[in-house]
Order: structure tokens, then sequence, then C-alpha cells
């Protein structure tokens, strides 16, 4: 997610930071309540927040965007909080992440490939490349994706 660039000085009341940020206000409400983020507070209490939080956020937008759950970033939040003895846990976490995220990177994959299979089955239809009666099932062995045809099936003759 694009951060906009801030002057290092800046003081950013909660809207002018979602802003930034590209989160909305209640989002950060929420971030703020679980423990991901700690804003400053005026003498009269109004949240503000600096640059620093700017680059801390885009940190656990891309920690979120691996696939971490909120209360996997709680506790990456909270090993770090504690310092470098933690760093053997933070490790841990983040290779059950990074596991998870390579699993769902892989199903990501194959369907993928099989939009794309599919894409082109339609179009070679279509275009008369391929007869009516060869189902997208065949077409897939064809292509050597028979590993997909059992994902397919129900699918297979639409």
């Amino acid at each position: 997610m694009p951060i906009k660039s801030v002057p290092e000085t800046g003081k950013y009341r909660i809207s002018e930071f979602a802003e930034i940020v590209g989160l909305n206000s209640p989002t950060l409400r929420y971030y703020e309540k679980e423990g991901l983020i700690k804003p400053y507070r005026t003498k009269n209490g109004i949240r503000y927040y600096t640059q620093k939080d700017v680059s801390w956020v885009n940190f656990l937008m891309h920690l979120k965007s691996t696939g971490m759950t909120i209360e996997q970033l709680k506790r990456y939040v909270h090993l770090r909080a504690q310092g470098d003895s933690t760093i053997n846990q933070r490790i841990e976490l983040l290779e059950e992440v990074r596991k998870n995220f390579e699993v769902e990177y892989r199903r990501l994959q194959e369907g993928w490939t099989i939009l794309n299979d599919k894409l082109d089955w339609y179009k070679d239809k279509a275009g008369g490349h391929i007869e009516d009666s060869e189902s997208f099932s065949e077409y897939l062995k064809s292509l050597n994706h028979d590993y997909l045809e059992e994902n397919t099936q129900k699918e297979s003759e639409s």
C-alpha cells in the first residue's frame, strides 16, 4: 500500500494520519485498542501521530499483507516491545506466517493457472481451435495440467 511522503517534523491528527497511511480513522482506533499502535496525546487528550508512526503503520501493513492475523500482529508487537531477548520467538512467529503465506501463494498460483487455462480454452473454442467435444478436463491434460483436474471436475462441462 503506497504511503504518501510527509515532512519528518509533522504532527498529524487522526484524520490527516488516516489519509497519509491509507486507512480510516475507525481502523486506526481499532489498532490502537488492540495495542498495535500507540498515538501520542496532547494535554487535552487529542491523538496525534508522527512520521515514525507512518513508518510503523507501513511496516504493520506489510506484515498484514502476508496474511498475519490481528492476533499474530499483537503477538509480534508484544514480543518486539520486550527487546532482543524475544528474537527467537519472533523468528518462530514469522516462520509460521511464511509457511502459511507459501501455502496461500501456491493456492493463488493454481487459481491463476486455472483461470488462464479456462480463458484460453474458451478463446480457443470460440476461435474454432478446439473441438466442441473436447472438455476442459481433456484440455488440461493436453497441457500436462491434469494435476488440476480434481479441482475442476465440477467445472469441466461449464
